[in-house]
């Protein structure tokens, strides 16, 4: 497995978006999720856009983007079906936290939908405190985690 830091527009992101978007309209039926953040905001050097590469496949990914000067936001997290249940988004989340620490985060944060319990746990195993949600869904559920200092 290959973590790679790439822009959004990167080939390899394509696959993630698609199955992404899929996934939202099984899960939520038709929407316009992927519209509500603009591709430039996982640009550094507010934002960062990870990919977890198996054999030149992308089977996991995510990114982040600036919500205020000390915070960012975890958006378009998503895992292959077929790689679940292997760790693999703990280990893009660590990637993006390890990010979020170096563009000088002091704090991220995420929502979730209500039809991805899974994702719900993970977040509150990681040890994700829960918050008000923040963003146009009423109905989300949303976390965050205080950084600590990157290693000097």
């Amino acid at each position: 497995m290959e973590l790679r830091q790439v822009r959004l527009s990167d080939p390899t992101v394509a696959p993630l978006l698609a199955g992404l978007a899929a996934e939202y309209e099984q899960r939520y039926g038709p929407g316009d999720e992927m519209a509500l953040a603009h591709p430039d905001e996982f640009d550094p050097p507010t934002g960062a856009f990870v990919v977890l590469l198996d054999d030149g496949q992308t089977v996991a990914g995510g990114g982040i983007r600036r919500r205020q000067h000390d915070t960012c936001e975890v958006k378009r997290m998503w895992t292959s079906p077929g790689y679940r249940r292997r760790g693999l988004a703990s280990t893009v989340l660590a990637a993006l936290e390890d990010v979020a620490r170096r563009l000088g985060y002091t704090r991220v944060q995420l929502e979730t939908g209500p039809s991805q319990p899974e994702a719900i746990a993970m977040y509150g195993h990681l040890g994700y405190r829960a918050i008000p949600p923040f963003g146009p869904y009423l109905e989300a559920f949303a976390f965050e985690r205080d950084l600590a200092p990157a290693d000097r």
